[in-house]
């Protein structure tokens, strides 16, 4: 993706050392030509100037055999503002501002910034894009969350996104005004509108804030291009002024504002992110208030293993060295950057920025915020003092009373410090934040004088020292403007403090798990971080840690081992065992008794299950922390259930395992070969774990027997069991899953346990664990439910997966029936070493997997509703959307094969994926028509991708597992 940022030219210079490009980022940073006012509208049409200049060296460079790096779809962020509320972050045009780990969600970077968070957002609107949308903007001084993204964006020349509030709160932005029957259509943009003018309007229409979110077609783009083109061919290209929000949004619309005949040719389209906060991050109070929040956002029980989560204190401390002592009079206090010892004194409402490691002694008053900005001079760094009130506006002349600096009058200021106006060489009609208030000073000379200029009553200084003298000193030293300390600040000494902080901090995040965020966030990020500095290792968690935090440190081990050159085979192998255990852990022992005529067989018969969306959500850990959300429907084969289990007594002491599909057999007489599940190349696995977990060893057992011979002696002989799975392996069904649940079910009937479909369901989780294969809970529940279901659960063990039913027509009524093809590709693809990958991510919070498996649990609720609306072109888009978010999640989804059957077909087709993990298997196949069908039979039938490849019927199985008896 390329990012177009508009910031600071002081910013743009170092872009580079502090803004790196990735493979999956490159960065064009640059600022608005220097004593020009261009506008967001010219500011756009500058970046796509700088753009197409690097795009022209990217050419060269692929003449001489080097990559261009040129991108289809940009994101144009505008961060170059003055930044005069909020001047802590001015110098980073607040792109970089540091965003505290959210304590009650997963994977985010501690070292995230407001561009980190944003960024996810921001790519995952522009992967919704149309093939002509390739633009998005944004304002870099938002943060807008939302669990919960629309399927697809309407195909218009502007879309803008919005949210409803409340009219005093969108009288302070830009306001979409639409009709309330066609709220996706824009009527027109007002600018700041008065709360009692949309209070008018929202007699007749509705109207929603624009939250700084557009996305432009190429023609649109043009447009404004168009308009912000320079007036005459001297001005060195620089764009003519043109405001996006004030000239080009209210000429949009039915009805505009404003009269212009391109933008009138323009189509547009308003998005409801319904779901959606909006966090501004424009002032000083708003840094604080906005983060306390979104820290707020989750106040009552938490899923993960019920922890509660209390209200977050207004106390934002990162990257910084703090040793005071905290007090219930300490609230709104931000500090980051900045060592604090305990000789400081502290009070309510402050910022503080930039400390460098000091042992002075400070008093800050109330809402007096502090910011120190290195500054190099001739070699060294010397310190730029910026004191100011949280509510600083830096605006006004400096001649006027109500201008204000350090929450009073700047004019009080001078007074009280017996500094005459006249002396300080500053103009009357000076605007503030361009008036020298800021001293620059040696580090050795910043104590006094800074408790010089905050204090309240300045007349005396603790050191003794006259008032004069330090109004002397400060009139002599150099001093600075807020401008001027954008321009000057030495960015990268600021960025490596800021870095040297943080490291300095994961250590001690680390110690105090259980109230820090260090496990909540992303390990793979924070394990380089640890390998990259060679910094030491926390110690291990003890024994009594949660399981959730101990599974991720093993992870977070077995990564930093890995990026040090080391084997973490061992540590990972832990963080295993310990799901494992957590999961066996749950099943409760049984005591199985034989009910049962001596000549009766217990018959078990399954079908299959295939995946429609969702599949991963299911997926420990992840599914006990965030809970899971799964569309699946019960299947035959060719009329038939592919699975089925056949048991009955025998008068031998022992249990006799056939497998009709493997063509073999195998006596089990004892507790050590049944409990030898995981013997490589075993066809007999699963029986073996599932007659432990019924009660047939020890562990799994309320009876206490010496011997699986005296056991099935008190129980009146032994037990035959003949299993057929009548599927390829490696097919993506859930064939495992299924054959798991069919034997304990059928078991269960056979032994008098008496386990309804969710406990057989429930004891399949707990049977993999033993297995080691791992896996989630919608393989065997949709197998042993039938029909087309939606599956959920709640945060926690998983017990409790809730089915609720739905529309089953399109797979019965004869015009959509037959669209539903099902391929068998002959290519297979154990989940297994797939499944391990994934959780394994899990386990260290990646930020990318994580929000992946969001997408995919959301995408299951939309999905479900496209199947109940009835409409077969939305559910053949919802198969093919997870198709897509499935490849996401794991590159290795899709083959070079795979990819071949897709050219063949995918004409024919409206959607299509493999069940599963992907690979190879079936494919479910979604015809564009009933005509379509019989051309893509017909196209793979005359070019078979191996030997084994063929189409197998499809139907739907309402009835799920059954079971009965001779």
């Amino acid at each position: 993706m390329q990012y177009l940022l508009s910031v600071p030219e002081n910013f743009a210079s170092c872009r580079e050392k502090i803004l790196p490009d990735t493979p999956e980022r490159r960065y064009i940073a640059a600022a608005d030509p220097k004593d020009s006012k261009i506008g967001s509208g010219g500011a756009t049409a500058w970046l796509l100037q700088k753009e197409r200049e690097n795009v022209n060296k990217a050419v060269d460079r692929q003449a001489a055999g080097k990559s261009t790096g040129a991108e289809s779809k940009r994101i144009i962020i505008h961060a170059g503002g003055q930044s005069r509320r909020l001047p802590s972050y001015a110098v980073w045009g607040k792109l970089l501002t540091p965003i505290p780990v959210f304590r009650w969600a997963m994977g985010q970077p501690i070292t995230q910034t407001l561009l980190d968070v944003q960024s996810r957002l921001y790519e995952k609107l522009m992967a919704l894009t149309g093939e002509h949308q390739n633009t998005l903007i944004a304002s870099g001084d938002i943060l807008v969350r939302t669990d919960e993204l629309p399927e697809t964006l309407p195909d218009a020349d502007v879309v803008c996104f919005a949210m409803w509030t409340t009219p005093e709160k969108a009288s302070r932005h830009g306001v979409f005004v639409v009709e309330k029957e066609k709220p996706e259509v824009l009527d027109c943009m007002l600018q700041k509108p008065s709360p009692s003018e949309l209070e008018k309007i929202g007699q007749s229409r509705f109207f929603m804030m624009d939250i700084g979110i557009w996305i432009l077609s190429d023609k649109a783009l043009g447009v404004l291009e168009k308009k912000c083109k320079p007036l005459s061919k001297t001005s060195d290209g620089v764009p003519r002024f043109y405001d996006l929000y004030s000239d080009f949004g209210p000429a949009m619309g039915v009805n505009p504002v404003l009269k212009d005949a391109d933008i009138a040719r323009l189509t547009t389209a308003v998005v409801r992110l319904d779901k959606g906060e909006f966090y501004h991050y424009g002032t000083s109070a708003e840094l604080i208030s906005s983060t306390e929040k979104i820290q707020n956002l989750v106040t009552d029980q938490r899923a993960v293993w019920q922890k509660k989560v209390k209200t977050h204190p207004s106390i934002f401390v990162q990257n910084a060295d703090i040793h005071i002592e905290w007090n219930s009079s300490h609230r709104n206090i931000w500090i980051e950057n900045a060592s604090v010892p305990k000789s400081w004194t502290i009070r309510e409402n402050t910022i503080i920025t930039g400390a460098p490691e000091n042992k002075w002694t400070v008093d800050i008053p109330s809402n007096i915020c502090v910011d120190f900005v290195p500054i190099q001079n001739e070699g060294r760094i010397d310190w730029c003092l910026r004191p100011y009130g949280m509510n600083d506006e830096f605006r006004g002349r400096c001649a006027d009373e109500k201008t204000k600096w350090c929450s009073i009058s700047l004019q009080t200021w001078f007074k009280r410090r017996g500094i005459q106006f006249e002396d300080t060489g500053i103009g009357g009609n000076t605007d503030i934040q361009s008036a020298p208030l800021f001293p620059v000073v040696q580090k050795e000379d910043i104590p006094s004088l800074l408790n010089w200029m905050i204090a309240l009553k300045p007349e005396k200084t603790s050191g003794g020292e006259s008032e004069r003298a330090f109004a002397l000193q400060w009139l002599n030293v150099k001093r600075l403007s807020a401008d001027e300390i954008a321009s000057r600040c030495d960015i990268p000494y600021l960025y490596k403090q800021r870095r040297d902080l943080c490291l300095k901090n994961l250590p001690v995040l680390a110690r105090h798990y259980e109230k820090s965020v260090f496990y909540q966030s992303d390990l793979s990020v924070t394990a380089r971080l640890y390998a990259e500095n060679a910094i030491k290792l926390p110690s291990p968690l003890p024994h009594n840690a949660d399981y959730i935090s101990r599974m991720r440190d093993f992870m977070f081990r077995s990564r930093f081992a890995e990026l040090t050159g080391k084997d973490g085979a061992k540590e990972k192998d832990k963080a295993f065992a310990v799901l494992r255990e957590l999961i066996v852990q749950s099943a409760k022992p049984v005591m199985p008794r034989y009910d049962l005529y001596s000549d009766q067989i217990v018959w078990g018969r399954s079908p299959l299950r295939i995946d429609i969306a969702g599949g991963w959500s299911d997926t420990p850990p992840f599914c006990n922390i965030n809970g899971g959300r799964v569309l699946n429907a019960a299947v035959d084969l060719n009329g038939q259930q592919s699975v089925q289990v056949y048991v009955r007594s025998i008068p031998e002491k022992l249990i006799r395992l056939r497998s009709i599909d493997n063509g073999k057999s195998e006596d089990v007489r004892s507790y050590k070969s049944l409990a030898a599940f995981n013997q490589v190349g075993s066809v007999f696995s699963i029986p073996k774990a599932a007659l432990c977990l019924c009660g047939f060893h020890p562990d799994f057992c309320t009876q206490s027997f010496t011997s699986l011979e005296e056991q099935l002696g008190a129980m009146g002989g032994g037990l035959e069991i003949s299993l057929l799975a009548a599927i390829p392996k490696g097919s993506g069904m859930g064939t495992s899953s299924v054959l798991s649940a069919a034997v304990l079910g059928t078991l269960s009937n056979a032994c008098s346990l008496n386990w309804d479909k969710s406990e057989t369901a429930n004891r399949v989780l707990v049977l993999e664990q033993l297995l080691t294969t791992g896996g989630g809970w919608q393989d065997q529940y949709g197998a042993v439910f039938g029909g087309l279901k939606l599956l959920e659960s709640e945060g926690g063990m998983q017990n409790d997966i809730s089915v609720g039913w739905l529309n089953e027509k399109l797979f019965t009524e004869s015009d959509t029936a037959g669209c539903w093809l099902l391929y068998y590709t002959g290519i297979t693809r154990t989940a297994k070493n797939i499944l391990a990958e994934i959780v394994k991510s899990m386990f260290l919070n990646e930020q990318k997997t994580l929000d992946i498996l969001q997408d995919i649990k959301h995408h299951a609720s939309e999905s479900a509703l496209a199947f109940q609306s009835g409409s077969y072109e939305k559910a053949a888009a919802a198969v093919l959307r997870s198709w897509h978010l499935n490849k996401k999640l794991d590159s290795g989804t899709s083959t070079a094969e795979i990819e071949r059957i897709i050219s063949l077909i995918k004409d024919y087709a409206a959607g299509y994926k493999l069940p599963g993990a992907g690979g190879g298997g079936y494919m479910l196949i979604c015809a564009k028509d009933t005509p379509a069908a019989a051309r893509i039979v017909r196209t793979l039938e005359e070019h078979p991708v191996n030997n084994r490849a063929r189409f197998v019927k499809l139907s739907l199985n309402t009835k799920g597992l059954e079971i009965s008896r001779s």
